[in-house]
């Protein structure tokens, strides 16, 4: 025999659906649907008895029911299908990471549909609509939205504190790098700078933003800057302010060549924080050239540590890397012996210097990069005792998870365009990406997935929305789950 049954799920919304007992088990038959009002609970138990008159006796278990009395909405009236399955589970998954503790409906609401379909803020709010059925006013945004970006620290340790249970993680080692995002406008104020631009666009205003991730690529923390900051002089505030935040003792920090400096070494070896950062070789004396040239054997996988007023120089040989960079030094040079002898395209190569108001090949550079073919550097205040060569190298090569996480954030989540002028807004929509971008990340992690694949999967679960032509009530009824997505949700631990 069927029976109706109300559940509470985790988006706080009540669950109808008509169920059975076999065994002294319970087994779901159908899902009727969701709903949050009592008058929303008492259409779907209308639609839920409906369905069990209609079911013949033969078919109660085994068969499909027989929708006598729904008639789908006349094609004038019918608004789209609903993607509310994927607000369920997004709101779950906040849930159980405990972001919903901040109880910023419109806000957690936003970041939500920033991962369904990236659009403006006002748009955003139609699209809530649309999507999911949930209504919010443009003055609720315009009123409530000055207040969220207090809630950035907030929301940073319920982040810090859901990797540290889920993620081992343990302050032991963070990954940081920057990117660059740019406006379509060519006018600048105090935030928005011209600047060296990763995009390409470094005629236009852009901001900088700082991440950092754990060892998997889950990211924990951020930080906006004006676009003309050099990136380099961003490290050192950052760093010391999440130590200070979550009261670190031991630290170790990853990241990118650029951003190392003496000074940089100095404040991070002065606050007593440990670093792993690429080395410019190029960059170095030639007497640390020498003793390189000399010193690391010609063989894959071996490498030397030399001391050196910085820390520690780990350099490590790859036959690989000859090649390719063999090939890119000859071609250099070809292009270079070209504007040599075509006069009429004199312009400065990478091989060639000026000798008053000729140009000519700069043998004593090709020299020295023949030197280091093949040849990779890394900087570090880490003994060997410590920390071994290989370690360091191994632990700087996972640097491009954080790469990986601007490439969510910028193509997935759509962090760019971005439709504000002022700094507040601005810094607001950061902190919606940012949000956006843990819940990816976590969902990815954990389903070996990637967001664009859940999203789809996800999207193919509908709310269809019905006429019951007896108490001529709308109500939803949900599709099936595909078998692939069910073991997705499973792998999140999530109801469905």
């Amino acid at each position: 025999m069927l029976h109706i049954r109300v559940v509470q799920t985790a988006s706080k919304s009540q669950a109808v659906q008509v169920v059975y007992y076999r065994n002294r088990k319970r087994i779901v038959y159908k899902h009727i649907g969701s709903g949050k009002t009592g008058e929303e609970i008492n259409k779907l138990k209308l639609v839920a008895r409906d369905f069990i008159e209609n079911c013949s006796p033969a078919l109660s278990l085994f068969g499909e029911a027989k929708y006598n009395n729904l008639l789908y909405l006349d094609k004038s009236e019918f608004l789209g299908v609903y993607y509310t399955f994927f607000y369920e589970l997004v709101w779950q998954l906040m849930d159980n990471m405990g972001i919903t503790r901040i109880k910023k409906r419109l806000l957690l609401d936003l970041v939500v549909i920033r991962m369904l379909e990236p659009s403006s803020k006002l748009r955003s709010i139609e699209l809530l609509g649309t999507s999911f059925g949930i209504t919010h006013r443009r003055q609720s945004y315009y009123k409530s939205a000055p207040k969220w970006l207090d809630l950035k620290t907030e929301i940073e340790s319920i982040v810090v504190d859901f990797a540290k249970q889920n993620y081992s993680f343990n302050f032991d080692l963070l990954f940081y790098d920057v990117t660059t995002l740019y406006f379509e406008t060519f006018a600048e104020d105090e935030l928005r700078k011209n600047g060296f631009s990763k995009d390409n666009k470094s005629q236009q205003p852009q901001i900088l933003v700082a991440l950092m991730v754990t060892k998997e690529g889950f990211p924990i923390a951020y930080e906006v800057f004006s676009g003309n900051t050099f990136e380099g002089h961003t490290i050192i505030p950052v760093v010391n302010d999440f130590i200070n935040k979550h009261a670190v003792k031991e630290f170790t920090i990853v990241a990118d060549a650029a951003m190392i400096s003496a000074e940089n070494i100095k404040q991070l070896t002065e606050n007593n924080i440990n670093y792993i950062v690429g080395a410019r070789l190029g960059n170095l004396s030639n007497e640390l050239i020498e003793q390189i040239d000399k010193n690391v054997p010609r063989e894959d996988d071996k490498s030397i540590r030399i001391k050196t007023d910085n820390g520690f120089l780990i350099c490590s040989y790859s036959s690989t890397r000859y090649r390719k960079d063999k090939y890119e030094m000859e071609k250099q040079i070809e292009k270079a012996k070209y504007i040599l002898d075509n006069p009429s395209k004199n312009k400065k190569m990478k091989f060639t210097k000026s000798n008053g108001q000729k140009l000519e090949l700069n043998q004593k550079l090709i020299d020295k990069t023949r030197k280091l073919l093949g040849i990779k550097g890394y900087c570090t205040n880490l003994e060997e005792h410590v920390v071994n060569n290989q370690t360091i190298m191994d632990r700087y090569h996972e640097l491009y998870r954080i790469e990986q996480a601007f490439r969510i954030s910028k193509n997935d989540l759509q962090t760019r365009p971005i439709f504000h002028f002022k700094e507040e807004p601005v810094k607001l929509h950061i902190l919606i990406c940012f949000m956006a971008l843990v819940l990816s990340k976590h969902i990815e992690l954990q389903t070996n997935a990637s967001i664009k694949k859940f999203i789809t999967e996800s999207k193919k679960v509908t709310y269809a929305r019905l006429l019951n032509t007896l108490t001529n009530k709308e109500i939803k009824i949900r599709t099936k789950i595909p078998p692939e997505f069910t073991k997705i949700i499973e792998k999140l631990n999530l109801s469905h």
